[in-house]
């Protein structure tokens, strides 16, 4: 897998610097990289952890807006380059710290409580932005250099995976997947769910936060009419297409959404409403996605990869891509859970 993720990444270099794609092209595969990030953050939220927030585009444009005031005013504008890595952290950090504040006051309660508050954010997180002139107000924000390359998106988009895949299968993960199976019950057997819930939800707004700063180095401009509560219907529908509770899923459904609203913009405004038509076949023929609970091998740590393989040697069934579905027992035996 390093050999793997080693050679995809000189192609990006290579292809960023030898001009093996036109630019357009390279900037599809931007934002293909950009909406990965997106749609696995908001996949730990809504698949891993089976709460239901709508409005990642908030945490998205503070993460835009705040690298963006970094680069323009804030860094020498030659020094700006190397600083960039700083600027997605703090962007990053930025939509960390809103996320914290949401999380707080949500998750003291449990139902749909998120879903509208997370909502009330991407409003409330619009017009803030529309009010405050020194950051060009409804105008817009400009003057960023096109910082974000190709290589950039790509070590992002892998090392926001990276991080998204050992916290799934750590102690962690394990908390925020049994709070999916049953909150109570897992409340019950000793899981802090409140802070399970915390952690989770800061880490998909930080990394949304990176992915704003990357977007906004591509465009190299900004405005609210960005991050609105479209942009987020767009995350939700990636995150659905390809499949809750996957890694895998979240590639391919940001990937796919992607890649068909750029081949059926020929159709003009008419693509806005194919794209969700498609959507809703999808989950009329498959309604938990196209991967939904299932994951690539690679994206399974070893030690997970070890374990599923004694549990099928001893005749149980695998565990699902987020260990969520408890293993099956083997035929004429006792429930893992106890006698049915």
């Amino acid at each position: 897998m390093p050999g793997l993720l080693a050679a995809a990444f000189a192609l990006a270099w290579a292809i960023a610097h030898h001009g093996w794609l036109n630019p357009y092209q390279q900037q599809i595969l931007m934002y293909v990289g950009i909406n990965v990030i997106l749609t696995a953050s908001l996949n730990l939220v809504n698949g891993y952890m089976g709460e239901f927030a709508v409005g990642h585009a908030a945490f998205m444009a503070v993460g835009a807006y705040v690298s963006s005031l970094m680069t323009v005013r804030l860094f020498p504008f030659q020094a700006a380059p190397y600083l960039f890595p700083l600027a997605l952290v703090a962007g990053g950090a930025a939509a960390g710290v809103v996320g914290l504040l949401v999380a707080f006051p949500s998750f003291r309660t449990r139902g749909d409580y998120l879903a509208i508050v997370t909502l009330a954010l991407n409003m409330i997180v619009k017009s803030a932005i529309e009010n405050v002139e020194a950051i060009g107000g409804p105008r817009g924000f400009l003057g960023m250099q096109r910082l974000t390359s190709l290589p950039w998106v790509f070590a992002s988009t892998a090392l926001a995976l990276y991080v998204l895949r050992n916290f799934i299968h750590a102690n962690l993960g394990r908390g925020v997947l049994a709070i999916r199976e049953d909150e109570v019950a897992a409340d019950l057997l000793g899981v802090d769910t409140r802070r399970v819930k915390l952690y989770a939800f800061v880490l998909s707004s930080a990394l949304a936060g990176v992915a704003g700063g990357l977007f906004a180095h591509v465009v190299q401009f900004i405005n609210p009419r960005s991050f609105d509560i479209i942009r987020s219907t767009e995350i939700l529908v990636m995150v659905y297409l390809g499949g809750i509770g996957s890694l895998a899923g979240s590639v391919i459904g940001a990937t796919f959404y992607t890649v068909a609203l750029e081949w059926l913009r020929f159709l003009g405004q008419w693509r806005l409403a194919i794209a969700p038509l498609l959507l809703v076949l999808l989950m009329i023929l498959r309604p938990t996605g196209i991967m939904g609970l299932r994951e690539f091998v690679g994206l399974v740590p070893r030690d997970e990869r070890g374990l599923r393989g004694r549990l099928a040697r001893l005749g149980y069934g695998t565990v699902d891509s987020g260990g969520g579905a408890a293993p099956s027992a083997p035929e004429g035996s006792a429930s893992p859970h106890g006698p049915a």
